[in-house]
C-alpha cells in the first residue's frame, strides 16, 4: 500500500529513554511494562512491549527507543498502553528494538 507524505507526517515517531521496566504477568504473550521519558513536551508514557526473549528487564532502564507517541491509549489487560515501542522481528519472531544510532534528545521526532 502506498501512502502520501501527508499520511506519514501524521505519525509521531519519537525518541525516549526507558525509565522503568517491570514484569507483565497478565499479558497473553510474554511482555514487559515500560515507562518511557519523551522529554518535557510529552512527558513519561507507558507501553507494553513483547521484548522478553532478547532483553533482560534490568538491561532496559536507560536505553533509548523509538516509539509512536500519538496513537490513542490502548487497554492491554489491566494495563493502559500510551505509546507503541517499535522494533523488527528476527527469523524466530523475536522483537529487536528500533533504536537511534547516536545520542538524540528525548522527544526528538523522526524526520
Amino acid at each position: 500500500m502506498v501512502i502520501s507524505w501527508n499520511d506519514f507526517e501524521k505519525v509521531e515517531l519519537r525518541v525516549g529513554t526507558i525509565v522503568s521496566a517491570s514484569e507483565f504477568p497478565e499479558a497473553r504473550k510474554p511482555a514487559y511494562k515500560l515507562e518511557i521519558d519523551f522529554g518535557p513536551e510529552i512527558g513519561v508514557k507507558r507501553s507494553s512491549a513483547q521484548i522478553v526473549h532478547l532483553y533482560a528487564m534490568e538491561s532496559l532502564v536507560g536505553r533509548k527507543v523509538i516509539a509512536v507517541t500519538n496513537f490513542p491509549a490502548k487497554q492491554i489487560g489491566p494495563f493502559m498502553s500510551e505509546c507503541l515501542v517499535t522494533g523488527f522481528a528476527d527469523e524466530q519472531g523475536r522483537i529487536i528494538l528500533a533504536v537511534p544510532d547516536g545520542d538524540v534528545p528525548n522527544g526528538a521526532r523522526l524526520c
